[in-house]
């Protein structure tokens, strides 16, 4: 058993405690379904990761949600075993199209942070649907309202874990990325790590569309139909990429100035989506662009390309808006993740120091070069999360350096959030009560 204060854990080894699935808000279910988080005490027994978000998705090595399972608003904090500190924290919130996914994936597990001289702290929050639907009379962004709940939680407790709650760096990747840039805007936040920030934000026209066809009854309903509508889209843009839910906004928050960045992306990005079947590109290059409102020239650069899809695709949701956040930043670290099969997510184990059991993502079992690929990201996480220095300058490559697509991308305006037509089918459900 591990204790900070009334918090009684677990060690992980000798070097590293755990405490999981501490509460950081009550359950947003019942009367508080589709409200603004309400902050609580967590208990004092925690050596187990709490219940995951309401989603149908089923990830390897990673709980699955169950109908009934309401104590979702969980964080879990790992920290050095030894007496000593304050160290820096690392605040990280997982990726997933914000429908999918949880801090219990293995691939977010903090001992290998924590023993380089971090506390790292991860949580989860209200996804699909729940998170970020329309509901009329109730706030929007509900999961980014979550993190913001946990965030201050963290700010107002990780002393009790040897944390320095003034070094606080929040970090994310791919929705969790974007979820940081929100919080960042938001929050006194000292450092941000966002690795494949996605392009997508989405006009409160396109989520009041989305609801339309979303039957909230219960939980179960409300993810039931929200798969069926995804399946749905057979036509127009959202059939190549239907990603239905995230924040609803203008556009993605900028970082400020005095915020210190790290900022990433990897080389392939949708190559992963085209392997598990979820991106559906059409034949035709160019119609693919046409959808997407993407320039003709654009799609001129990217035709003679091998994976031209994939690449075109990846570049326009994820690498550049990434890349131009560095540049509007102006003294942000910027890496590429080159390493095949460089596709979204392959970074992730990286950085953390997770490689055994990740062979999917990373393309096979690890060896001591991606051992030591590993050491070298997971270092600079950590010095970055301690000085604000990575350890380097210009654009790091974390594999072989390749060429830049950016030049076609020049004055092409990516701004704009996403306010697609939604395809549905059969009856739509009753409209939720405010």
């Amino acid at each position: 058993m591990a204790r900070r204060g009334r918090f009684r854990g677990r060690a992980v080894d000798a070097e590293v405690d755990a405490f999981l699935g501490l509460r950081y808000a009550e359950p947003p279910f019942g009367p508080r379904r589709f409200a603004a988080p309400v902050p609580t005490d967590p208990a004092d027994d925690c050596p187990e990761f709490g219940p995951i978000a309401p989603q149908s998705a089923r990830l390897p090595g990673a709980p699955v949600w169950r109908p009934g399972d309401e104590d979702v608003l969980t964080l879990n904090v790992w920290t050095p075993s030894t007496p000593g500190g304050p160290w820096p924290v690392v605040f990280y919130v997982h990726g997933g199209a914000y429908a999918f996914g949880s801090s219990a994936q293995p691939d977010y597990d903090g001992a290998a942070l924590v023993r380089a001289g971090l506390v790292v702290v991860t949580c989860n929050y209200r996804l699909g649907f729940e998170g970020f639907g329309h509901v009329p009379g109730r706030p929007d962004n509900r999961g980014l309202l979550d993190q913001r709940a946990a965030l201050r939680w963290v700010r107002e407790n990780i002393a009790v874990f040897g944390g320095d709650p003034d070094v606080v760096t929040v970090a994310g990747q791919s929705a969790g990325a974007a979820s940081a840039l929100f919080l960042a805007a938001w929050e006194p936040v000292r450092r941000v790590i966002a690795h494949s920030v996605p392009n997508r934000c989405y006009t409160r026209g396109f989520a009041q569309r989305v609801a339309e066809w979303i039957d909230t009854a219960t939980p179960e309903s409300a993810v039931a139909s929200a798969d069926a509508l995804v399946a749905a889209q057979r036509t127009g843009p959202l059939s190549h990429d239907p990603v239905l839910f995230g924040p609803v906004a203008d556009a993605l928050p900028m970082l400020r100035p005095d915020v210190d960045a790290l900022l990433c992306h990897t080389d392939v990005e949708y190559r992963l989506f085209q392997e598990v079947g979820t991106f559906r590109p059409p034949a035709d290059l160019a119609a693919l662009g046409r959808a997407w409102g993407i320039p003709e020239h654009v799609v001129a650069a990217y035709a003679p390309l091998p994976d031209a899809h994939v690449r075109l695709a990846g570049d326009f949701v994820f690498a550049e808006p990434t890349a131009r956040l560095a540049d509007a930043h102006g003294r942000a670290f910027l890496a590429r993740f080159t390493r095949p099969p460089a596709w979204h997510t392959a970074d992730v184990p990286f950085s953390f120091g997770n490689l055994d059991g990740a062979d999917f993502l990373i393309g096979g079992p690890a060896g001591a070069e991606e051992r030591a690929l590993s050491r070298r990201m997971l270092r600079a996480w950590v010095d970055f999360c301690a000085t604000g220095d990575p350890g380097w300058t210009g654009v790091r490559h974390w594999g072989d350096e390749v060429p830049s697509r950016r030049e076609a991308w020049r004055g092409v305006d990516l701004s704009a959030p996403v306010d697609h037509p939604v395809s549905g089918t059969g009856a739509r459900p009753p409209r939720p009560a405010p």
